[in-house]
């Protein structure tokens, strides 16, 4: 019983020492964690709200030939080294044109001296390509290979950066792989939006008022964008929302009721508030409304520093520039330290009776 039992045990521990042995076909044991010849990369992009992942292995060309030798022409790879490559979208995008769902996809390509096909497989967990399978396609587009410059180590980079779209490139050795991925923003964004604004998101002001600001700036729908704001101003009325209110108003042409809505906000406007309205005014190269602004500022918060600077800035404009330096010295005596040698630099260039408007 004795001598069976250590027989047993024997064969058993031979076993798995053979097992534990096992290699790929690049020398790694398939057991330990090890270096590898093909290191690990991770790389993300986001575009608008989508995050495009590439999980992937670098093999070096190491001196060998790589493409249509160590590389077959017309045959399918991995894309990579090691496990599959891996591509992950966080929502649906096109592929050269081609829609493609959201999901974990085994990137697999076959390459051609003149064409290349791009495989987006639903399995995403294989070794390589070796079980590859034609039917578990979720996508093949074709692309055109381009010359690069030398990559020893295969490389995916994302390219050509848009607010909704990116090319993805593989380059290796002299060839480089593009294939464009396009992502429809506005739409994605639009559901997240409606699904974020159903959670705590709704008993605040600010929710509604940047779902407001995001369809007024892309211009989507101002109907809805309306509504929203009309919602932040139920939740929490303030200079804020009711501003973009009137900015929502103007871009609709209901001109006579954006004009009772900023004057609601500029009433509740603080000093600094009422000084940044005014030097926006500036920039939209409206400078009588802004110096209109600046004087009824000082008016409204006489003390406050951003009043004293904003007077500066009218006495400028009119080359009194004795008055604009005392207005100046005037706001560093309250101002914060942060903003203090930004001020001194303002009293020097009028001291040398330079405009600080232009």
């Amino acid at each position: 019983m004795h001598r069976t039992r250590l027989l047993v045990l024997l064969c058993a521990v031979l076993t798995l020492a053979g097992f534990s042995q096992a290699q790929t076909a690049t020398g790694e044991t398939v057991m330990l964690k090890l270096p590898r010849a093909s290191q690990h990369a991770l790389i993300t992009q986001r575009i608008g709200i989508t995050d495009i992942t590439i999980n992937y292995h670098r093999p070096l060309v190491n001196g060998r030939q790589i493409w249509g030798k160590t590389v077959p022409y017309g045959q399918v790879w991995r894309a990579g080294a090691n496990e599959n490559t891996t591509i992950t979208f966080t929502d649906p995008v096109t592929i050269e044109g081609q829609a493609l769902d959201k999901g974990t996809y085994g990137l697999h390509m076959i390459p051609g001296e003149n064409q290349w096909t791009v495989i987006f497989s639903k399995t995403s967990t294989a070794w390589g390509s070796f079980s590859y399978k034609q039917d578990e396609d979720a996508l093949r587009v074709t692309v055109k290979p381009q010359p690069a410059e030398f990559h020893n180590a295969l490389t995916y980079d994302f390219d050509d950066v848009k607010p909704d779209s990116t090319v993805v490139t593989l380059s290796w050795d002299k060839v480089a792989v593009p294939f464009k991925i396009a992502v429809n923003v506005n739409d994605i964004v639009v559901a997240s939006i409606h699904t974020q604004i159903r959670g705590l998101n709704q008993y605040y002001w600010e929710g509604w008022d940047d779902a407001a600001n995001y369809l007024l700036t892309n211009k989507i729908d101002l109907d809805e964008a309306l509504k929203d704001e009309d919602l932040s101003i139920q939740a929490e009325e303030r200079y804020d929302n009711l501003l973009q209110k009137s900015k929502i108003l103007d871009a609709m042409g209901r001109t006579q009721e954006a004009e009772s809505a900023r004057k609601e906000a500029l009433d509740k406007a603080s000093a600094l508030q009422l000084y940044f309205y005014a030097r926006q005014l500036q920039t939209e190269k409206k400078a009588e409304q802004a110096f209109a602004m600046f004087r009824a500022n000082a008016q409204k918060y006489p003390d406050y520093w951003t009043s004293h600077v904003g007077l500066a800035r009218v006495y400028s404009s009119q080359g009194n520039f004795d008055g604009a330096v005392k207005e100046m010295q005037a706001a560093l005596t309250t101002a914060p330290d942060s903003n203090k040698a930004n001020l001194e630099n303002y009293v020097k260039r009028l001291q040398s009776k330079e405009d600080i408007n232009r």
